[in-house]
């Protein structure tokens, strides 16, 4: 399985989500640290320890 993080850096930090869950923001000093923090998240949401969390929808387009 694959999910896609979207990041950029900030001031040295690395800050992104999950593709799917745009709102569930996270940070690390290091790419690698990001990964990690993103990945704690998406698993307590997989896990049902965010209840409200509600995966946005992504469509591809041709141009």
């Amino acid at each position: 399985m694959k999910i896609n993080l979207v990041y950029k850096e900030l001031d040295g930090w690395f800050v992104g989500h999950i593709q799917e869950y745009p709102e569930y923001e996270s940070q690390g000093k290091s790419l690698d640290e990001l990964k990690e923090n993103v990945l704690d998240i998406y698993h307590d949401i997989q896990n049902g320890l965010v209840p409200d969390a509600k995966a946005s929808y992504i469509l591809e387009l041709n141009v």
